[in-house]
């Protein structure tokens, strides 16, 4: 199994700054494709970016230019730097690996807990 810890979540004013990590842990032997998703009070969960194990991103219009994903593979780390916050960004952002655990096994998609992040002055 594969288990993801997100971190780095909180309350912070408009026009602020907040980083977010998810580590991956357990049995892992590879990490195909990292994602951060979010998902407001009555809406759907969307997707933020996301981020290839060569390195490719791509990142929903709402978040171009303010938010920048990264990942470590020897750390089995991902990363979201989100600047200049607004409220409408408020939500619960989640983590996603798709992951296999051995060299035979399918990849799987692997889900976090979720971190709470609130914009608001």
């Amino acid at each position: 199994q594969v288990q993801l810890a997100e971190s780095g979540g909180g309350l912070v004013q408009p026009a602020g700054s907040l980083r977010l990590s998810c580590a991956a842990s357990g049995s892992i032997f590879s990490i195909n494709t990292m994602y951060w998703y979010r998902q407001a009070p009555g809406k759907q969960r969307e997707l933020v970016a996301f981020v290839t194990s060569g390195g490719r991103t791509n990142y929903a219009d709402s978040v171009k230019g303010r938010f920048t994903i990264s990942r470590d593979n020897a750390k089995n780390s991902v990363y979201l730097q989100m600047n200049s916050l607004k409220p409408d960004d408020t939500a619960t952002y989640y983590c996603n690996a798709v992951a296999k655990t051995t060299s035979s096994s399918n990849y799987r998609s692997y889900w976090g807990q979720g971190t709470q992040v609130t914009v608001s002055s």
